[in-house]
């Protein structure tokens, strides 16, 4: 992977979401958290990203909901939806508002590294 990878990570989870960011860091892949749906939405109106590991269940608002609102915005970011309530469904749900994939938690690093590493390689096959 390359150092100019950007991914958000958007879970409640404080313990998760911080685990997360210091091992994409450490693999040198810039990484920022947000804690809700609306706090990524923000983030988003100032940065951009090219992969974000979005958590289904949060308060507020759950996370195809805030799917839906960053498609609008950035239709052009590769989002992998996170899953840890066994439900299928909202996984499905997820794939057919454009995301890229779905991983069950907790999702083994090396197979969410893996799988951003393939949505940020279709997000460049994309930009070109």
């Amino acid at each position: 992977m390359t150092a100019v990878l950007r991914v958000l990570i958007v879970d409640d989870e404080d313990d998760l979401r911080e685990t997360m960011v210091k091992r994409l860091k450490a693999r040198k892949i810039i990484a920022e958290g947000a804690n809700s749906g609306p706090q990524a939405l923000k983030i988003l109106e100032d940065k951009s990203f090219d992969v974000i590991v979005l958590d289904v269940k949060m308060p507020e608002m759950d996370g195809i909901e805030t799917l839906r609102r960053i498609k609008d915005m950035k239709p052009e970011i590769e989002v992998i939806v996170l899953t840890g309530h066994a439900s299928v469904e909202f996984g499905t749900k997820g794939m057919q508002l454009g995301a890229f994939d779905f991983m069950m938690k907790p999702a083994p690093l090396s197979e969410l590294l893996d799988t951003i590493e393939q949505a940020y390689n279709k997000k460049r096959t994309m930009d070109r």
